[in-house]
């Protein structure tokens, strides 16, 4: 067996297949999923499986450079909110409108992750990093100044 929380083996062939910059929507359940985009339903009934744990789950083996969520989370979904960031706080956020994610950001998602979350505004979008360290420690590379605070943490 492999090491590591995730044991569903399409969302670790989704992991493994992103590239920095890459998409990926954990959404919940009633989230309007294109036909056109890879779709991995984890979703078995109300809140099961819940975004704290998929999001905790796909954190302990993705870096995430960026995070997204809809500018109406903070005022009608704060909880939620709190979750996030706690889960993803070594990440940049970034506000969209509900109307853009479910549209525009859906279409250019290189997967999208439905849970069986019953959470209002529950369309979280990861972007893929690097791992900073690792990727500038080859001798003679210098990291950039805005990977400064990342290259001193790990």
């Amino acid at each position: 067996m492999k090491r590591g929380k995730l044991l569903n083996s399409e969302l670790n062939h989704a992991i493994a297949s992103m590239g920095h910059g890459d998409l990926m929507i954990v959404c919940d359940a009633g989230f309007p999923i294109p036909d056109d985009v890879w779709r991995i339903d984890l979703a078995i009934t109300r809140d099961v499986p819940d975004l704290k744990t998929v999001l905790s789950a796909i954190d302990a083996d993705f870096i995430t450079e960026k995070v997204a969520y809809a500018d109406t989370l903070t005022d009608h979904n704060p909880v939620l909110l709190e979750t996030v960031k706690s889960i993803f706080s070594d990440a940049e956020f970034e506000t969209l409108s509900h109307e853009t994610i479910l549209g525009e950001m859906a279409a250019k998602a290189k997967v999208i992750v439905r849970t069986g979350a019953f959470d209002p505004w529950g369309n979280i979008l990861l972007y893929a990093g690097v791992d900073v360290p690792e990727w500038f420690s080859k001798p003679g590379t210098v990291a950039p100044d805005y990977y400064a605070d990342k290259m001193n943490k790990e």
